[in-house]
Order: C-alpha cells, then structure tokens, then sequence
C-alpha cells in the first residue's frame, strides 16, 4: 500500500464515467495535487468535464488524506469520513443512502495509478475510473 507520502505533489487526472442509469458517457481531463495542510494532504482536483451532449465544464474536488492508526483515511473537505484503506486492501465502501459507492484503487503500475468505483443503488448506477499519472514539477 501507499504511504501518504507517496501521494504528495501534481499527478495527471483523467476520469472516465460510465452511467449506465442514464446511459451516459463522460470524460474529465486534468490534475491532482495533493498539497500538505498540517495534518496530512488535501487533495484539489481540477479539470474539464465532458458529460454526455452537454456543454464542457470546469469541475473541482477537495478531499482530505490522513494517516492514521495504520490506516490512510479519506475524508470530504468538510471533515466528514469518506472511506479508508488498510495496507493489505486496497479497496473500500462508503455507504450514502441509498447509494453504495466501492472503490478499488490498483497500484500495480506504480507511480501510475487508478481508482475504480463501483456505484449502485436506487439512484446511480455507474463505474468511475480515475487515472492517475505523476507530472514533473513546473509542468502544471
């Protein structure tokens, strides 16, 4: 498993989205920081979202990583637990009712990595694959 400190600095960001509910496709291209912030690493995402037929648009992601008692956990940007991976599992579940969101990360190709979320429920159903690549620094 990663350590936090593996994640700090810019990676490229492309994301592909498959909602298979609404039978639509989508793309986002562009970056992730992860950035110190006295406790851990917050993680900004930025980019361009393409969604099916309609117009692109900027999208922005903040989260917070943390490590803590063994764990990497993941919070959203206002402090609420997201989800948390232990070193010998690299997947997790976050349950947001009615909605079931499960991701696996795959580090295999490390420093090139990817997160794959399963989303089922009621509301959603669709699959979420976030590529990650590191850029050198100055190229952002």
């Amino acid at each position: 498993m990663i350590a936090l400190a593996d994640l700090e600095g810019v990676w490229r960001l492309d994301r592909q989205i498959e909602d298979r509910r609404a039978g639509l496709s989508g793309l986002l291209e562009g970056e992730a920081v992860w950035q110190p912030d006295g406790t851990g690493l917050t993680q900004i995402e930025t980019g361009l979202l393409r969604y099916g037929d309609t117009a692109p648009m900027q999208a922005t992601r903040r989260y917070l990583w943390r490590e803590e008692a063994g764990l990497l956990r993941v919070y959203f940007d206002d402090g609420r637990p997201f989800h948390e991976l232990t070193g010998d599992a690299p997947e997790a579940r976050h349950i947001c009712p009615p909605d079931i969101y499960e991701v696996r990360y795959d580090l295999t190709d490390w420093p090139n990595w990817s997160a794959r979320w399963h989303v089922t429920g009621p509301r959603k159903e669709a699959v979420i694959t976030s590529r990650y690549s590191p850029l050198p620094t100055g190229t952002s």
